[in-house]
């Protein structure tokens, strides 16, 4: 690795201490982008990687909200614009314990290339807050959207910054913000997408991610001459994204084996399939966030505090959160014969994992490009709220598809370009980079 390339990691982290996940997502793309710097000095003279490495802005407030027995309660909301080169910030709202400044900056820094290689003109950005709205009534749920919503307002437009949902911010969540800006801005505009249906939102928008990753692993696994159809897979987590992955893998004829959650991991050898698919949003809306009770519903194996890729399977689909595939994990799916690993979540494997995936030569694809079918979907919404126009469910299918399509040749193309062929992680990374980083040259410094 170049000097350059060695410097900047280390101005990162000295510039941003005790930022973990941040560091790791700066690491795993600039580590690829040596090449293209190389080929392309000019980049490097502009300073554009340092650029994009510091957010635009940064915006961090307090939230104070009132429980439903009157106390007092204060939490810490967070924006991070990242960057605005090809379009409005994009990217969605975290509600966790878990959320914190570096987190999100990971998140809005993955959201930039992820964005970039959808094709549609959003640029970067993520936010959310502390707040856990798991065992929270409805009335409190909606105090804290509104004084989040209070402060983040004006910040926000449907050409300035469009959030959207994630982890803990569900279409009731959503609901609450929207009718907040709507209050304060005195306007109803898309300023954000996972709407309902009935005022604004996208067919499809839940599924989506999980859609698109399927999409994107079946494209990969067509490259080796193989097909979902009779493959059987391990998916992690059982929210959004896992739901989504798991209905399009049993429609494409693909067999589910493990769920997961923060309590272990079932599995499942008649696969996960028909009402079992529907108990998925039951646990979801239960708040408990466990994932025995699925094993006690069917009477199928519970693994108490472990994760699911110790079972024999074709194909791994990480679903649920960042850092979830570990050195060990990895070395057990390819003992098992594993063929196909398709990141649903943000950055679920660890770089160290990801290291020995690599040296494995097995299909891997980053979640930059293989859970690009949310915000892509987000983007759809965007579209039809701007033209005042809904598409039917199969219109928006159709299009994610065709985008998810697009973003695997994409890595294909650019990887073998420069010198990489079948290295997803290089493909999307320097794809992603390249879009952005044109745009800012043609832009000056700003």
């Amino acid at each position: 690795m170049s000097e350059y390339i060695n410097k900047l990691i280390a101005d990162v982290k000295a510039k941003n201490p005790a930022e973990p996940e941040f560091h790791q997502a700066v690491t795993e793309v600039v580590e690829s982008l040596e090449v293209v710097l190389k080929k392309h000095p000019e980049y490097r003279s502009a300073k554009i990687l340092e650029r994009m490495v510091e957010p635009e802005r940064v915006i961090m407030f307090r939230v104070a909200w009132v429980d439903d027995q009157g106390e007092i309660h204060v939490n810490r909301g967070f924006r991070v614009q990242m960057n605005s080169a090809i379009g409005p910030y994009k990217g969605g709202l975290r509600f966790h314990p878990s959320v914190n400044l570096g987190i999100l900056k990971f998140l809005a820094f993955e959201q930039v290339f992820k964005n970039s290689l959808t094709t549609l003109p959003m640029g970067g950005g993520k936010g959310g807050s502390d707040f856990d709205p798991k065992g929270k009534s409805d009335n409190e749920v909606m105090r804290f959207c509104q004084s989040f919503m209070t402060e983040l307002f004006r910040h926000i437009g449907a050409d300035t910054d469009v959030p959207a949902g994630d982890i803990g911010v569900g279409g009731r969540e959503i609901g609450y913000l929207f009718g907040q800006y709507k209050r304060l801005a005195g306007e109803y505009t898309g300023v954000l997408t996972g709407k309902g249906i009935n005022w604004g939102g996208s067919l499809v928008r839940p599924e989506a991610t999980g859609f698109g990753a399927v999409y994107f692993a079946k494209e990969m696994l067509k490259t080796k001459g193989h097909d979902v159809e009779g493959k059987t897979f391990a998916v992690s987590g059982f929210g959004n994204v896992a739901w989504g992955a798991v209905m399009k893998i049993n429609e494409l004829g693909g067999k589910v084996v493990t769920l997961s959650g923060p309590d272990g991991f079932i599995y499942d050898k008649d696969g996960v399939k028909g009402e079992k698919i529907d108990f998925m949003l039951k646990m979801r809306a239960s708040a408990k966030d466990s994932v025995k009770d699925y094993a006690d519903k069917f009477g199928v194996e519970f693994h108490a505090g472990k994760r699911p890729w110790s079972v024999k399977v074709d194909v791994a689909m990480p679903c649920a959160t960042q850092n979830e595939i570990f050195t060990d994990d990895a070395k057990e799916l390819l003992k098992n014969g594993c063929m196909c690993i398709t990141e649903g979540a943000n950055m679920p494997t660890t770089l160290e994992a990801y290291k020995v995936i690599e040296d494995a030569k097995i299909l891997f694809s980053p979640g930059k490009a293989s859970n690009a079918g949310g915000v892509a979907t987000s983007g759809l919404e965007m579209s039809q709220n701007s033209m005042r126009l809904p598409w039917s469910r199969e219109e928006v299918d159709r299009r994610l598809q065709e985008i998810m399509i697009n973003i695997h040749d994409t890595c294909v193309r650019t990887s073998a370009k420069y010198g990489m062929p079948g290295n997803y992680v290089a493909g999307a990374n320097i794809a992603g980079f390249l879009k952005v980083a044109d745009a800012m040259m043609d832009q000056g410094v700003v």
